[in-house]
């Protein structure tokens, strides 16, 4: 067959959605179909596909094909905020009444302690060691004891997850990590020029074989992984598998960042117990308390130099935790109060849970039923992103799975509701219209 530049090809596909002789929705031809069609090889057309899902004018899905992407004329990805009329089903955090009375106690009880002056300090990556020793017993976990020394604080979640990344890799190297993963990861590696790389999961979440083949392959800078309650999927590791995920830690010498935001609503040991040398450790304050006053811990793997290293990405990448909230996590962490509001939140998620799955009823939900977000396949009738824009237009946000997606043709035909934000009212509200949107059979509702 002549050979053809795949860019060229991908121009004149795109041209045809440009032109409507595409349309938004429609099936691109599976590849050796689409090879012969164009006279090229089916190599140069897995090389087209991919570049038009990198344009972002493609998704592809997981056993039914590729498709023209719905929002053709809009955002190419998902809002960073749902609309305000719309009902939140995108967030993961909830805001309880108690809340607001902890945020003012705590206020008062800085000022009479005279612990304003100090919360209003600028701080390095290790804080204080008051508050290294405070989030080290924080942070303890059956055998996971953190030394206060190993401890380093950033200003969110997602900046010590970002520092752990840049700690590990440099651009242009390789992490591996859950082919359907928390999308801000992708965004982060994406800035810091490091390629993600999906690998192999099953209900319990990322395999060990896989890890082992993608490093033999090409090998890796280090993992990115969530164990408990796994975001999109809820799945949650069981002992075995952290044991054999640690096994293969020790025996390939890689690192893995162990993203345990969600971990305080399960009951399993972290990674970081199993192998402690081989593990970052990264936690938050945000899902425990609130979103708006939280800090990002990470616990160093000991003796490794680690620690130092994050200290560096912390402070160029400007990921280091300010005075204020340092002082009141500290506060919330040493007093018990992040531990009630925990509790009080393990409670309502299982709530909600339950609420969600009587909704939808009928529908086929995966995840774990201690998590606030859930996982919805979709009937044969739907496509992920028509039903994400149809509920959208009935004033319901909610996420398709191709926002998850690590690469092209790993989204599966799905969505993940968050269940956290609303009231139970609306929840359920919300979800019985996405049950009957989702049994719907009428094209024009379709699309």
């Amino acid at each position: 067959m002549p050979s053809r530049d795949f860019r060229e090809v991908a121009d004149e596909v795109a041209a045809d959605m440009a032109a409507g002789r595409l349309r938004p929705g429609d099936r691109l031809p599976p590849q050796r179909e689409f090879a012969y069609a164009r006279g090229i090889a089916v190599s140069t057309a897995s090389r087209v596909y991919a570049e038009l899902a990198r344009r972002g004018l493609v998704i592809g899905e997981v056993g039914r094909g590729t498709y023209v992407r719905t929002d053709l004329g809009g955002p190419r990805s998902v809002p960073v905020e749902p609309p305000s009329s719309a009902i939140d089903l995108q967030r993961t955090v909830t805001y309880l009444p108690e809340q607001e009375t902890v945020v003012a106690e705590t206020l008062a009880r800085l000022a009479r302690t005279g612990a304003v002056e100090a919360a209003l300090q600028q701080y390095g990556p290790t804080g204080t060691p008051q508050a290294q020793a405070v989030a080290a017993r924080f942070l303890t976990s059956g055998d996971y004891a953190p030394s206060p020394a190993d401890i380093r604080f950033a200003g969110n979640g997602r900046q010590a997850i970002a520092a752990a990344l840049a700690t590990l890799a440099s651009a242009g190297e390789r992490i591996g990590c859950e082919p359907l993963t928390y999308p801000v990861v992708k965004g982060i590696a994406a800035h810091l020029g490091i390629a993600l790389i999906p690998l192999a999961m099953d209900e319990e979440g990322v395999c060990p074989e896989a890890i082992l083949q993608a490093h033999r392959a090409t090998p890796l800078s280090g993992l990115y992984l969530q164990p408990s309650l796994q975001n999109p999927l809820g799945a949650t590791m069981g002992l075995r598998r952290r044991t054999d995920l640690a096994a293969v830690l020790e025996r390939t010498g890689l690192v893995a960042i162990e993203d345990a935001v969600y971990g305080f609503f399960g009951d399993l040991p972290p990674l970081a117990a199993l192998a402690p040398a081989h593990v970052i450790f990264v936690d938050s304050l945000s899902k425990r308390v609130a979103p708006g006053l939280t800090i990002g811990m990470l616990g160093a793997p000991p003796g490794t130099g680690l620690g130092d290293r994050l200290g560096v990405a912390l402070r160029q990448g400007g990921w280091s935790a300010t005075g204020f909230p340092l002082a009141a996590g500290v506060q919330w962490m040493g007093d018990g109060t992040a531990e009630r509001l925990a509790a009080i939140k393990r409670q309502d998620a299982r709530a909600r849970q339950d609420l969600a799955r009587s909704a939808l009823a009928g529908l086929e939900v995966v995840g774990d039923g201690r998590a606030y977000h859930l996982w919805l396949r979709l009937p044969e009738i739907w496509r992920a992103e028509a039903y994400a824009t149809a509920a959208l237009r009935r004033g319901i946000a909610l996420i398709p799975a191709s926002a998850f997606a690590v690469a092209p043709g790993h989204a599966q035909n799905a969505v993940r509701i968050a269940l956290a934000a609303p009231s139970h009212g609306d929840l359920v509200g919300a979800l019985e219209r996405l049950r009957d949107l989702a049994l719907a059979g009428d094209e024009q509702v379709v699309e």
